[in-house]
């Protein structure tokens, strides 16, 4: 008989012949199963400013996306809305198209309602954005008191704690002189009532050439941003009451005082209307009292203005929430 090894496993004997000594069991070769692909990771940027700034254009060049363009200062953005997603960089980007606080369709109320309603409905979905863009044209002679209105009201939504990840952006280059254009870049850089606090607190100033290119070299200023949360949306959080967020607060300023200007013009034609009655001016009288009218209406939309926001707000809000839920279903 072959003799054999006794090995003691824990006071157990195995015998192992002599010839399977120095053989090892053979196993097949472990195969780890193929991982999959990670997730990219989606990054949300908001694109605002006045109304026929580009807004819209820089979405559609940067996305390959084709909503609709409003010609001149005429918008066509009549409520927030999303870019189709596109890919940058390894990230899946989203754009959302916002329209300006000088919209010509809407009150600056209804706008308001439908911003905040979206960016609160964002937080509420745990959607964080990487940033916000903000459009000026460089081909604007001067920032007059809309594009001002507008981008003060953009300040308020957003809340200096955000301007490390706000990028302003200007367009238009091709309209204008170089010369002329760098000069008005500077302008904006510079005085303390357009873009420098803003950039003093860590906003970047860059320039869109009008193509994909230059769109996407723009957005890569936000992608490795750290995601940050409006002031709007932490004022809806705490409150859920946008009547006591900081761009109401603007905005019912803007209507008080707009409000005023339209009580004295109305008290001015009251007293053209007395004039013209005492003369026995019947034809001067009728357009008096025609301009008086439409004062009076004016006078009664702004004075309503603010106080049926907190109601259309949480209509709108639900509107948005409904539409996404569909969206995704």
């Amino acid at each position: 008989m072959g003799a054999f090894l006794s090995l003691c496993f824990g006071g157990r004997k195995k015998r192992v012949h002599d010839s399977e000594v120095g053989q090892v069991d053979a196993q097949p070769p472990t195969v780890a199963p193929p991982q999959p692909n990670p997730e990219p990771k989606t990054i949300y940027i908001a694109v605002m400013g006045a109304t026929g700034s580009g807004k819209t254009t820089f979405v559609n060049a940067a996305s390959g996306s084709e909503l609709r363009v409003g010609m001149g200062l005429e918008s066509c953005t009549n409520e927030v809305q999303t870019s189709q997603p596109f890919m940058l960089d390894g990230n899946r980007v989203i754009l959302i198209d916002t329209p300006g606080f000088d919209d010509t369709t809407k009150s600056d109320t209804d706008v308001l309602k439908m911003i905040a309603a979206y960016l609160r409905t964002m937080h509420e979905q745990k959607k964080t954005l990487s940033g916000v863009i903000y459009m000026h044209r460089i081909s604007d002679i001067k920032v007059g008191g809309t594009t001002r209105r507008d981008f003060t009201m953009f300040q308020e939504l957003c809340g200096k704690e955000a301007y490390r990840n706000v990028l302003l952006v200007t367009n238009m280059w091709g309209s204008v002189d170089d010369e002329v254009a760098l000069a008005r870049e500077k302008e904006l850089s510079e005085k303390e009532i357009f873009f420098k606090p803003i950039l003093d607190s860590g906003a970047i100033l860059l320039r869109h050439m009008n193509d994909q290119a230059s769109a996407h070299e723009i957005i890569r200023n936000l992608t490795s941003k750290v995601p940050v949360v409006l002031r709007i949306q932490s004022e809806l959080e705490a409150a859920n009451d946008i009547t006591q967020t900081s761009a109401f607060a603007q905005l019912n300023r803007e209507l008080m005082e707009q409000a005023e200007r339209n009580r004295q013009e109305l008290d001015k034609l009251r007293s053209e209307l007395e004039e013209a009655a005492q003369a026995q001016d019947e034809e001067t009288r009728e357009e008096l009292q025609e301009e008086a009218d439409k004062m009076e209406a004016e006078l009664s939309r702004v004075q309503n203005e603010a106080t049926k926001l907190a109601s259309e707000y949480q209509a709108e809000l639900r509107r948005i929430e409904e539409q996404l839920r569909a969206r995704a279903a």
